[in-house]
């Protein structure tokens, strides 16, 4: 650790993630919203890369619950900004309304991990890690339909019911099991004293841009759509 006593490589892969969430978003801003067409954005490869960001986010997360403290304050906080981001964007810009996006998964995640976890640590992480990370994988590449009787709490869920819509949607199913996977990777880390080497590693914007991954994800949209309106 530095001497601030940060794991700087996972203050790193936050920033990594979160940098390529910001450029993700302003090429999403210039397809959709500015109708300027990017042809390999909408087609596998954006796809292969969207799922990079937000695994790596989420895994990431999971990873760090049991280092933080004050978990229910992050918790809350994180929720209250997602729930900022949802008004905003129902008042602002209605067809691209954000509900249960990424903030509310990890802020949603956290305060459940806080019961969860008690139990949690009586599993063998190793047997929590394969029981999960099989548990992600399989409710990942379920295919999920439309539920007729759905409403906001199914979706919530991961059921969506009819006219649902959201432009980041991260619903706890399966998302949920993937933050749990990195809370038993970090358990498998510290058992065999493998934590000191997350120390080592040295980028002071990308650790910088991880220690503030809040505040710089709830300001970023704005100064980007600023940006672009200026440009188109």
């Amino acid at each position: 650790m530095h001497n601030s006593g940060r794991y700087t490589l996972i203050d790193a892969l936050r920033g990594f993630a979160l940098v390529n969430m910001i450029l993700y978003h302003a090429l999403w801003d210039i397809n959709y919203i500015f109708d300027a067409k990017i042809a390999w954005y909408t087609s596998h490869i954006g796809y292969v890369w969207q799922q990079m960001i937000c695994c790596t986010f989420i895994f990431v997360s999971g990873f760090c619950f049991p280092l933080g403290k004050h978990r229910l304050k992050r918790g809350l906080i994180t929720l209250g900004c997602s729930a900022i981001i949802s008004i905003i964007t129902a008042v602002f810009m209605p067809k691209n309304i954000i509900l249960f996006g990424i903030l509310s998964l990890i802020g949603s995640s956290v305060l459940l991990m806080i019961p969860l976890s008690k139990l949690f640590d009586k599993i063998n992480p190793y047997i929590g890690l394969i029981i999960f990370l099989s548990i992600f994988i399989m409710t990942k590449t379920l295919k999920y339909p439309i539920w007729q009787h759905g409403n906001l709490f199914t979706a919530y869920f991961g059921f969506r019911p009819v006219g649902f819509v959201s432009t980041d949607y991260f619903p706890l199913v399966p998302w949920l099991f993937l933050y749990i996977v990195g809370y038993f990777m970090q358990r498998i880390f510290d058992k065999h004293n493998l934590m000191l080497y997350l120390s080592d590693f040295k980028n002071r914007p990308l650790e910088w841009i991880g220690r503030h991954s809040l505040v710089i994800y709830m300001a970023h949209q704005p100064v980007i759509y600023a940006l672009l309106y200026i440009i188109y």
